[in-house]
């Protein structure tokens, strides 16, 4: 018969649950249940397979409104999809915060250095997991991740960084098949604008650090090594984790030899200075690392804690560890190193990267202009004496 609403609705319930299909479109039909409740339903056959998909409840769902919907379902079976295997997967569609398990342990660990897997760890815990964790990986949408992005925006490198693993995740994602290609929901986020910061030491301020570095060592309330360790960057330009991590056997007359950097395997410069430094401090039998920590066979973990003591005592409270390969960088372009060679011992992959630390001094670029405009005055200056009616301000 075909289904009309007073049709369904004089259909009486049995003891077992029983499917009435209509004439008019075939595989469309309602089961009716022993409580009463009465459910739109399709059947079609996906290869050498009978199935059903539920379409809706009777009441919520009209007659009209079941049988429109059954067409259109079935019109995809007959398009060579199978619309009850796409519920069955979505239903078992891993969420976000499983993706975020897989993606840390399958991709990052493999793929990443062990800082890059930290970092990742710290994004996807604190932001990630929280605000999307819950969603089925098809489920998230460019707004969604738009909304946690905004929701950061008082701290634009840390959104822009989450914004980054996210963009990661659902490319790795789309790999792995669990999310159609091309459908990245990162995708036309704009990023925050980070003001670039261009920390270096001045020659008073190095000469300040110097001297409360010789202090805290002469009075014992930081270690040699913790010293050591600052010294070390500011005469090198190596990043914390290098001098941090240096072993004994890296460690060689003119330069150091590390098997694994952040960006590979990269031999540093060591000028004497460093050499001496090196050479100067106590080791422990047993432990390879040159800056010891406090456990036998381990290096130093924190030089945060230390350094905050150290650069509030140099009246440098606004200046970061990471300040001292600036600082390196800064003096090095003054003293007339070329780019090209600066990006060889700062161990940068392209020259961008080098040309963004590498800032000269306010005061060296003041004199540079001032040059320039003074071999100018001179030339205007002649113009001027030649045209009397011509005056050149300044000149």
């Amino acid at each position: 018969m075909k289904l009309t609403k007073r049709v369904i609705e004089g259909l009486e319930p049995k003891a077992d649950s029983y499917l009435i299909w209509d004439a008019e479109v075939k595989g469309f039909g309602v089961r009716v249940y022993p409580t009463g409740k009465r459910t739109y339903v399709i059947q079609y056959r996906a290869g050498k397979r009978t199935r059903r998909l539920t379409l809706g409840q009777h009441g919520p769902l009209t007659t009209d409104e079941a049988r429109k919907l059954a067409k259109q379902r079935l019109g995809d079976v007959a398009r060579g999809e199978d619309p009850s295997a796409d519920r069955q997967t979505q239903r078992r569609a891993p969420t976000v915060a499983a993706l975020c398990d897989r993606f840390l342990d399958e991709y990052v660990a493999q793929h990443c250095k062990p800082n890059t897997l930290r970092s990742y760890r710290t994004i996807i815990k604190n932001h990630i997991r929280p605000k999307l964790g819950a969603f089925l990986i098809n489920d998230v949408k460019r707004a969604d991740v738009a909304n946690l992005h905004f929701d950061m925006r008082n701290t634009p490198y840390h959104a822009n960084r989450t914004l980054m693993v996210i963009s990661k995740m659902f490319n790795v994602a789309e790999d792995w098949g669990l999310r159609e290609e091309g459908a990245n929901p990162t995708r036309r986020i704009k990023k925050y604008r980070e003001e670039e910061k261009k920390r270096y030491l001045s020659d008073q301020e190095q000469y300040r650090l110097g001297q409360v570095l010789q202090d805290v060592l002469a009075e014992g309330s930081e270690t040699i090594h913790v010293v050591s360790a600052y010294l070390l960057l500011m005469l090198t330009g190596c990043r914390r984790n290098e001098i941090q991590t240096l072993k004994w056997d890296y460690v060689h007359y003119n330069h150091l030899d590390l098997p694994d950097s952040k960006t590979g395997r990269r031999r540093i410069p060591l000028p004497r200075e460093a050499y001496d430094i090196l050479m100067s401090l106590p080791r422990r039998e047993g432990n390879p690392y040159a800056i010891l920590g406090t456990t036998d066979e381990g290096h130093i973990t924190d030089l945060e804690r230390p350094w905050r003591r150290i650069r509030e005592r140099a009246g440098l409270p606004d200046v970061r560890i990471h300040d001292l390969r600036h600082t390196y960088a800064s003096v090095a372009m003054k003293d007339g190193i070329d780019p090209f060679t600066l990006k060889e011992i700062l161990g940068h992959k392209n020259l961008t990267t080098t040309l963004r630390y590498a800032h000269l001094a306010d005061d060296a670029v003041q004199r540079a202009a001032g040059s320039v405009a003074s071999r100018l005055a001179g030339t205007l200056q002649q113009t001027s004496n030649d045209h009397p009616n011509l005056r050149i301000v300044g000149v």
